[in-house]
């Protein structure tokens, strides 16, 4: 019997379909040759509209020190998304978050990073709120800003250099972001 540790070191593999065709371990993922498999991203506002963007840790394995939506991780098998995504709140920043709501549920990406490291996830785009401040995981995260919607997407079309790969792609068909 796996323990909740082992499981928590799986992420969900899946077919061109997105149907699931088994588990690997979260280690294996992220090379030179990544499987598809499932994840998921979630931006977080606050009650003033902002929106929360994160700069990852620079120990991360993929785009390390990039800024990035507010945080985004892997549902654990059989965990469903909306838990998943309350799961990585909490663990990454601290956060208790309300009212996650499914905004692209069929977004998918590929992309490659300048070390040759593949991201290849078919990821349904989380948005959620919170009245709190983010208490940072600094394994994950290295800092924070609030910003206005209508800002990120500025700055994101400008300097899409600038932030990772599956953001720049997610704010531009999110309908929150525009004016």
């Amino acid at each position: 019997m796996q323990t909740a540790n082992a499981l928590e070191e799986q992420v969900i593999l899946l077919d061109e379909e997105g149907r699931h065709i088994g588990t690997a371990p979260k280690y294996s993922m992220h090379g030179s040759d990544t499987a598809l498999h499932l994840a998921f991203s979630c931006y977080v506002f606050n009650s003033l509209g902002e929106v929360l963007v994160t700069r990852r840790a620079l120990t991360k394995k993929t785009w390390p020190g990039v800024w990035t939506n507010s945080f985004c991780g892997h549902p654990l098998p059989a965990e469903p998304l909306t838990q998943a995504v309350d799961r990585r709140a909490r663990h990454e920043l601290g956060l208790h978050i309300d009212a996650i709501d499914l905004a692209l549920p069929l977004f998918r990406y590929r992309a490659t990073d300048s070390s040759g490291i593949v991201e290849n996830e078919i990821c349904p785009v989380f948005q959620a709120s919170t009245e709190q401040e983010p208490v940072l995981n600094p394994d994950e995260v290295v800092e924070y800003a609030w910003t206005r919607p209508t800002d990120l997407y500025r700055a994101v079309t400008d300097a899409p250099w600038a932030f990772s790969p599956w953001m720049t792609l997610q704010v531009q068909q999110l309908d929150s972001f525009r004016a």
